[in-house]
């Protein structure tokens, strides 16, 4: 029985695997950097990720986008988390990762005795980044949920990713952190959390940070433990890992979002140029000339055929 359930898990996540792999040409990646004003023209670089077809109805105004924000881990970029961005963007999200650190930011210090080991002026950097590259985002694309933020983030981001919705907890829909270290989690109850947990010795969480089985139960809390180490969870990472990662987070998705769901994307590229559900536009001084001329040539050919038909005298 084990052994069968061993080998239904495997199989679920290379069918994962597969899906994501071939979701990838249907989903649209955009580096922008943005330059902060208020900050001395700070340039905060930002990756979208996007499915093509959603993007497509958005900008129709049909439909209004949910919003994740990626964050990255300490000395990683914001481009090497490509493998979460495209299980958001295949649900239909807009995928914002966020290059939160800089060359010039110095490196990240550890002051044991201080809140959160001294790393709180990262996290309030990191969320001034956000919440600037998401009014630069607005300008881009407006037809996105704004108002309520899937939060995102790996290691050091995955602290970020806590810590903006501990300040904001109106604004966050959910939470997925992949080995964050530092801030607890919250267990008001008010928003889903998905955390996954490495089995690096290296790498442990401060105590408190991981609520037991019971608390997370009570607060919709989904710790999910994993055999990688926690340099696996990002795009450098073994391949095993990621699509393990992958088939988790979207279900959880899966089970969280009753408005998006993905698409079979395998013939997305022949699909992108069909209109779908977004009507044809016709101005309408056009589709009157249209019909005014449809309506002369008919009457013009039914003049024409009764013309060629033989006159009969009608009897009483």
């Amino acid at each position: 029985m084990k052994r069968g359930i061993t080998v239904l898990l495997s199989l679920s996540v290379v069918l994962t695997a597969a899906y994501f792999t071939a979701s990838k040409w249907a989903i649209r990646h955009e580096t922008i950097m943005f330059k902060d004003p208020t900050r001395d023209e700070r340039p905060v670089a930002v990756d979208v990720a996007v499915r093509f077809d959603k993007e497509m109805q958005a900008d129709a105004g049909l439909i209004k986008l949910p919003v994740a924000i990626l964050n990255h881990g300490n000395t990683v970029k914001f481009t090497e988390y490509s493998f979460l961005a495209n299980v958001f963007a295949a649900r239909g999200y807009l995928a914002i990762s966020i290059q939160n650190d800089l060359p010039s930011d110095g490196p990240m210090v550890t002051k044991v005795g201080e809140l959160y080991v001294g790393r709180l002026p990262q996290y309030q950097r990191g969320i001034t980044n956000i919440k600037f590259a998401i009014e630069e985002m607005k300008k881009r694309q407006p037809n996105a949920d704004y108002s309520k933020l899937t939060m995102v983030g790996h290691s050091n981001g995955g602290d970020i990713a806590m810590y903006f919705a501990k300040q904001y907890p109106e604004e966050i829909k959910k939470v997925v952190t992949l080995d964050n270290l530092r801030v607890p989690f919250l267990t008001d109850g008010k928003f889903k959390i998905l955390s996954f947990r490495s089995h690096d010795q290296q790498f442990k969480p401060d105590p408190g940070v991981v609520p037991d089985a019971d608390e997370c139960e009570k607060a919709g809390i989904t710790v999910v433990n994993t055999d990688f180490q926690h340099n696996d969870m990002r795009d450098t990472g073994p391949a095993a890992a990621k699509n393990s990662i992958e088939a988790m987070l979207d279900k959880f998705l899966a089970d969280t979002d009753s408005d998006v769901a993905p698409v079979d994307t395998r013939n997305a590229p022949l699909k992108i140029l069909e209109p779908g559900p977004v009507s044809l536009y016709v101005p309408v001084d056009k589709q009157q000339s249209l019909t005014d001329k449809f309506k002369k040539a008919f009457t013009v050919k039914k003049t024409e055929k009764e013309a060629s038909q033989p006159t009969t005298s009608a009897t009483n």
